[in-house]
């Protein structure tokens, strides 16, 4: 059974990681080890909703609590199946017509932390936020980096490869031109364009909708 080091990463990538081991067909199951209790409950949670067995157990290293989930493929699965009627078998196939792709929401991101307090707590959100984007069906249109935001997308930022990522998704990233040169970031960027506050504007305005971090 693989075991998944998960231990200083953020929720939901100990869960993600998991789903991606349980998803092979051989796999038996997965250990995660993680360090708090909500991961935890989180991965307990999926292996509920996914028919799994599951159990951990609390260990101490380096005087720090280290939990050791275990989660087993197919121990509390049950076959459940739909019979489909007569009437669905005989329809025509122009009766079913594709739903409509739907369209992502633009992410305007204007901190390089997430909430307000600790800044070294906004910093380990906002990456779990950005890797949480790259798991969401449909992925955002487009993520727009303002301010301090600049910083996620330069230089060895860790937010990097989930952008590229997003980018390979179809997502569009952009960093704000005036604030890269503020910050004098404009040749570190490692992934997206730089732009002007006119394509932001734009890009907004035309947004089916926006969050804004």
């Amino acid at each position: 059974m693989k075991t998944l080091d998960m231990l200083g990463q953020p929720c939901p990538i100990p869960v993600v990681k998991a789903k991606e081991v349980l998803a092979v067909g051989d796999a038996e199951g997965v250990i995660v080890l993680v360090d708090n209790i909500a991961a935890v409950r989180n991965l307990e949670k999926m292996a509920n909703g996914t028919g799994c067995g599951f159990s951990y157990t609390e260990e101490a290293m380096s005087g720090a609590s280290v939990y050791r989930a275990v989660i087993v493929k197919g121990v509390n699965s049950h076959q459940s199946g739909t019979e489909v009627s007569n009437s669905t078998r005989n329809e025509t196939p122009e009766t079913f017509k594709p739903a409509e792709k739907k369209k992502g929401p633009v992410v305007l991101i204007s901190s390089d932390c997430m909430g307000r307090g600790a800044d070294d707590l906004g910093r380990l959100l906002i990456k779990g936020f950005i890797f949480s984007l790259t798991q969401i069906d449909p992925p955002p249109e487009a993520l727009v980096f303002l301010n301090g935001g600049a910083r996620l997308t330069t230089g060895e930022a860790n937010t990097v490869p989930d952008l590229k990522t997003l980018e390979e998704k179809g997502a569009g990233v952009y960093t704000c031109g005036t604030c890269a040169n503020y910050y004098k970031l404009a040749d570190s960027l490692a992934v997206g364009s730089i732009v002007d506050m006119m394509y932001i504007a734009n890009l907004l305005s035309g947004a089916s909708s926006v969050i804004t971090i």
